[in-house]
């Protein structure tokens, strides 16, 4: 199979039709053998019987129904593991990521062999709330991680296939794909200009006061796991180590000063305090990396998602 566009979707009933047909007539006239892969994000409107009318059209379309709503990055991993394309397209369900891209992104992938391709709007049609907070944590997300991208959340994207099987987006990380590819060691990372289109139905899920805190966080996350998830001893011990040996060396310069050259009232000395605490800490640190050891050992697998309802796909409803 040649491409596989996956398209998360929360109450997105509207929208759906054109969508649909509309990647269709772009597959159709460019002979491409492909799957859309809908994932319905515990939509409370009609969308899911939209979606089993088009698949009575369209016999490529296949859906996964969320029992209830698990956000974004839960259905772009259920999405990327239900892939089969040779490339996989994501793009959202609103109509303002344009179909007619998939051609130049699909050769993007195949031609110029490129592991992922990210979609940048650079003519957007979004209100200021959501224009200003992008640019932000855009430019903060090209300092910290190197990658050269304007636009790191955008949804319309393009992957080799063995990236999505070696990526894992869970929590709300899907707003850094691109750094978690490259972490995974996926560092051929590409852009290309897209247009945007204005919101035809509905409104926006965006929140951006919420951006404002959980994007940092979510960045410092990736940054962390990608460095330490699978070692964090590595972090928590050098750092209880150093804290405790600081602490080990204030106490014996202490305790000399007393035993030796008859220093009194060492327990008064804010320097005996600092001792303590980094003794302390350097003692608590070592054995929280001990136990973030034991835990990234032996941690079930963390992206299990309650699926009600599964169409045109093989594999058991539920599994």
């Amino acid at each position: 199979m040649d491409i596989s566009v996956v398209i998360p979707l929360l109450n997105e009933s509207k929208s759906l039709p054109e969508l649909e047909a509309w990647i269709r007539r772009v597959m159709d006239e460019n002979g491409f053998t492909y799957e859309i892969i809908f994932i319905d994000d515990g939509s409370t409107d009609d969308s899911w019987e939209v979606i089993e009318r088009l698949s009575g059209i369209n016999p490529h379309v296949k859906a996964i129904k969320f029992l209830r709503n698990f956000g974004k990055s839960a259905a772009l991993q259920i999405g990327f593991e239900s892939a089969s394309g040779d490339v996989v397209i994501t793009m959202d369900a609103d109509l303002q990521d344009n179909p007619e891209e998939i051609p130049a992104l699909y050769r993007m992938i195949t031609e110029e062999n490129y592991d992922l391709v990210s979609g940048w709007k650079k003519v957007r049609h979004d209100p200021l709330s959501k224009t200003l907070p992008t640019k932000l944590f855009n430019a903060v997300t090209r300092k910290l991680s190197g990658i050269p991208l304007h636009d790191f959340n955008c949804g319309l994207k393009a992957y080799r296939h063995i990236v999505v099987q070696n990526i894992e987006v869970y929590g709300e990380m899907h707003r850094y794909i691109p750094v978690i590819a490259k972490w995974a060691g996926f560092r051929r990372i590409g852009e290309k200009v897209v247009r945007h289109q204005a919101r035809k139905y509905g409104s926006t899920k965006f929140g951006s006061f919420r951006r404002f805190i959980n994007g940092p966080l979510d960045l410092m996350s990736i940054m962390f796991v990608s460095k330490f998830g699978k070692r964090p001893m590595h972090l928590f011990g050098a750092l209880g180590i150093v804290a405790f040996f600081i602490g080990f060396a204030i106490l014996l310069y202490l305790s000399i000063a007393k035993l030796v050259f008859k220093e009194y009232g060492i327990a008064d000395r804010p320097l005996f305090y600092f001792g303590i605490l980094a003794l302390t800490l350097g003692t608590q640190l070592f054995l929280t990396g001990f136990l973030a050891e034991m835990v990234a050992r032996n941690s079930p697998r963390r992206n299990v998602y309650a699926i009600e309802k599964k169409l045109n796909f093989q594999e058991k409803v539920g599994s």
